[in-house]
């Protein structure tokens, strides 16, 4: 067997073992893999919110050469806020829930399979978004997406997975009053509507699309408005994205820039699929800082 020209030898494994569906055994099957592959893992299980940052961190001053995250889109997104910028390549073990990205990126869900791409797999320069000062891989939602992931039981989400997003959503469906937002492009124009999107990538919550022309690649946002309140048309929205189409006027309103600037009283921001905070906030597109290990381009 040839060796690659740079082979990765100190891999740093940052795992989430309650991520998804027998997690820590399938995480301690990445551990077996790597090293029997001449790899030396240091494995850090993470407990709490902020361990994944906190260790990603760390790992620019080990001698590492790849780190790799295994868990959800938001252990992900933790691992990113705590490695950039940097040169050291991230590759990712999905785990979660939903794991947008695996799906987006064409990363493997069998656990070797996802191993070998990590150790051989190309490390290529990606955009990223930035909410205020956190950022994103993926997307942003402020308003009704925002809302139900606020609202989410972690131990209800352990325990059933995608249930616990649905729960929250027939609440907050039921409970939430639409609000109205606003959003300030580079221009200076202003647009109103009742929630909005930001993608950095074209998947939002699995295999849908709203932000069908964003792209990892760019240093760009997709930006899709929701024009319409109300229960009723935030259904037919969802209907829409199901069915496979693109939202439109006169439904929603969709634009591409480098920056927005969101404001809205009191409403809720999520990054990836994790609870950020509430508007106001300015969201960018942010080049230069990431090097993800991905599969060959098609």
């Amino acid at each position: 067997m040839i060796e690659p020209p740079n082979p990765v030898r100190n891999v740093k494994l940052i795992a989430n073992p309650t991520a998804g569906g027998e997690a820590l055994g399938k995480i301690r099957r990445a551990q077996a893999w790597l090293e029997k592959r001449g790899c030396r893992v240091d494995l850090v299980l993470t407990a709490a919110r902020g361990d994944a940052v906190r260790a990603a961190a760390a790992a620019r001053d080990e001698g590492v050469d790849r780190v790799i995250a295994a868990g959800g889109d938001g252990t992900l997104c933790e691992v990113i806020n705590g490695l950039v910028p940097s040169e050291l390549p991230l590759a990712f073990l999905p785990l979660g829930t939903t794991n947008v990205f695996a799906l987006e990126a064409g990363i493997p869900f069998n656990v070797e399979r996802a191993c070998a791409l990590a150790l051989e797999g190309t490390p290529r320069a990606v955009c990223l978004g930035k909410a205020g000062e956190t950022r994103f891989l993926l997307m942003a939602g402020a308003g009704f997406d925002a809302e139900v992931v606020s609202r989410v039981s972690l131990p209800l989400k352990r325990r059933v997975g995608k249930l616990a997003y649905l729960a929250a959503a027939g609440t907050t469906l039921l409970r939430w009053p639409p609000k109205l937002v606003e959003v300030q492009l580079e221009d200076g124009t202003t647009h109103s509507g009742y929630g909005v999107i930001i993608g950095n990538g074209r998947l939002y919550g699995g295999p849908f699309s709203v932000t069908p022309r964003a792209s990892l690649e760019e240093e760009s946002l997709d930006v899709c408005l929701f024009l319409r309140p109300g229960r009723l048309q935030m259904l037919r929205c969802a209907a829409i994205v199901a069915a496979g189409g693109h939202l439109d006027a006169p439904h929603a309103r969709c634009f591409t820039a480098r920056e927005v600037k969101v404001r809205g009283e009191g409403v809720a921001v999520q990054i990836d699929g994790d609870y950020l905070g509430r508007l106001p906030m300015t969201f960018r597109a942010i080049a230069g800082e990431l090097l993800l290990v991905l599969p060959p381009r098609a």
